[in-house]
């Protein structure tokens, strides 16, 4: 088998101080403001400005990358919003004195396309005109050449090749995001990181999410606040309407106040119930306050008035997340596995924290004790913040979690509507 190119080639002579790494740490002298940093070798300082700037270009691997320089970097950056300008300059300004001081982490978060990378490659470009080494590395090519160190015939052997990005000056990591696609990817990436951690070394990453959505270890590592700072170009924008269930937009807009007919197919003395709850969703969709709560029987126009809510505030700029309770809880299960699309944490935030929420079908779930904790959790929250709620439901309240009731029958939070009428769907 071929071996894959290494990015850290062997030297043809190697230096019998560095052994090749071009760096020493000073370790005699404890009391030394250097002991334990990487230094230069006697062989780097032996260099002229022009050979080791070509050798520092060369075992950066920023390729065609160097040319993004400070210099050429748009210096508000290509979006035409003032504050997202601001903010640009900003995070290059802190790039700048990073380069030319390097300490501690930088991270580097946002969409695509807002300017991680070329800030990351320009921090290289400074600290190589500076003569320091500076290592860039998409995370993915820094996996495959880790794999690729394993084989008989790699150019650098593998314990020598994690070594030195390990212990390198400055470190840049583009593209966190790709770095978890297998559980070994995950468990070397991380070894790096944490012995860079440890040893304070200077690091930049830039990723698409959070450091926290990527990987909760690794985000306690990134966001340390005595050794990271965490900068966001650019934030993705959230969708306005989120369904757990089979609501889909499509769906959903077929449920309005419009097309709710309260003296539809009911039996004459019915219609004053379903009127009444009507104008009851109508003024509570005109002003969310509390949590509003439909209860009777199958097919009495519950999820259809639920529907027209959401419609309501979604028209009017809100957020809305529209679950079915069966299906979400399934979903939450389903977040923990390890190949979920979803992580459980951003699923379960999403549900806490909608300006909107809606809770179809509630009392209809499996109930297990995992189910009622998860279902308190996520109503104790809404409750204590007060937060805009709708809850529909055809169980009695006494069959609740006494936990759960309790705090969907204060009547201080809450308005509590039984819906008194025969089955629509049965005509």
């Amino acid at each position: 088998t071929s071996s894959a190119r290494s990015f850290i080639r062997e030297p043809e002579v190697v230096c019998p101080i560095c052994e090749g790494a071009r760096f020493v740490r000073v370790t005699s002298d404890p009391a030394d403001e250097r002991f334990g940093r990487p230094q230069p070798c006697q062989c780097v300082r032996a260099e002229d400005d022009r050979t080791r700037t070509d050798r520092l270009l060369r075992y950066s691997q920023l390729g065609a990358m160097s040319r993004f320089t400070f210099e050429t970097l748009l210096p508000r950056g290509r979006s035409t919003n003032p504050m997202a300008q601001e903010r640009y300059a900003h995070v290059v300004e802190a790039a700048r004195k990073f380069a030319d001081d390097p300490r501690g982490w930088m991270v580097l978060t946002g969409v695509p396309g807002s300017g991680k990378t070329h800030i990351a490659a320009a921090i290289a470009s400074r600290a190589i005109e500076r003569g320091n080494a500076a290592l860039f590395l998409t995370v993915a090519d820094l996996l495959d050449q880790l794999r690729a160190s394993y084989s008989d015939d790699a150019e650098v052997p593998y314990e020598r090749l994690l070594d030195q990005i390990r212990s390198a000056p400055l470190v840049i990591l583009d593209d966190l995001d790709a770095y978890a696609d297998t559980a070994w990817a995950r468990e070397k990436f991380y070894q790096v990181v944490s012995h860079r951690f440890h040893a304070a070394l200077p690091t930049v990453f830039t990723c698409d999410k959070s450091p926290e959505e990527i990987d909760d270890r690794l985000g306690a590592r990134l966001t340390d606040p005595s050794l990271s700072q965490v900068f966001t170009l650019a934030e993705r924008e959230r969708p306005r309407y989120v369904n757990i269930g089979g609501m889909t937009r499509e769906r959903l807009a077929g449920f309005t106040f419009d097309t709710f007919r309260p003296g539809g197919k009911s039996v004459r003395g019915h219609d004053a119930s379903l009127e009444g709850a009507y104008r009851e969703a109508r003024k509570w969709a005109e002003q969310p306050r509390g949590w509003l709560v439909f209860f009777g029987g199958s097919g009495r126009g519950k999820t259809h008035l639920a529907g027209a809510i959401a419609n309501y505030r979604l028209d009017a700029g809100d957020g809305v997340c529209f679950a079915n309770v069966p299906d979400l809880l399934d979903e939450l299960r389903a977040s923990f596995a390890p190949d979920s699309p979803t992580r459980y944490d951003d699923l379960f935030a999403r549900l806490r924290e909608a300006q909107i929420l809606v809770l179809d079908d509630f009392g209809a779930h499996q109930t297990t004790p995992w189910a009622q904790e998860k279902l308190y959790q996520i109503l104790n929250f809404r409750y204590e913040g007060g937060m805009p709620t709708v809850i529909t439901t055809n169980t009695e309240m006494s069959k609740l979690d006494a936990r759960i009731s309790s705090r969907i029958g204060d009547l201080r939070n809450s308005v509590l509507y039984e819906i008194d009428a025969p089955d629509y769907r049965m005509g």
